[in-house]
This record gives C-alpha cells, structure tokens and sequence, in this order.
C-alpha cells in the first residue's frame, strides 16, 4: 500500500505516524506527496509503524531489492518456523 493510501484510511493520522517516527508531520506530509522521498532509515520503522501495511518495498518501489536484499528471498524454514 502506498503511504498516501494508508494516510487516508480512517482512523490514521499522520501526526500520530510522525510522533511514532520522532519527525514533524510537516515531513510526514511531503512524504505523503511526494516532495521528498522516505529516507532510507525511516523505511523499516513505517513498515513497523503500520503494521506492515505500508511496506519498505512500497516506500522504494525501484530500489528496494537492493537496499534489503534479505527481504528478497523467501524464509528459510528454520526463518519460516519462528514467525
């Protein structure tokens, strides 16, 4: 899911996604519309923040399997067993 999609579900709030990120909404918000991309060290903990509903993936759709090579391959089954 993209982040303007989630940021437009109800309940979501973009001021309580940049409290959880420690950035202003005001930065939330130029992610949101594309002024400035999602830096790479915030990517993981929007994943975290949405519960997965907002991807690192989605975040940097032509990158992503570069920077997290790790999230490209499927589990292991020992991987797969502890999740």
């Amino acid at each position: 899911m993209k982040l303007h999609e989630y940021l437009a579900l109800p309940n979501v709030r973009a001021s309580e996604l940049a409290r959880s990120l420690g950035v202003s909404s005001a930065v939330v918000y130029q992610w949101r519309v594309k002024k400035r991309p999602v830096p790479l060290e915030y990517c993981a903990s929007i994943e975290r923040a949405t519960d997965g509903a907002v991807t690192r993936r989605d975040l940097r759709p032509d990158d992503w399997q570069e920077i997290w090579p790790e999230i490209a391959q499927p589990p292991t089954t020992t991987e797969a067993a502890h999740e």
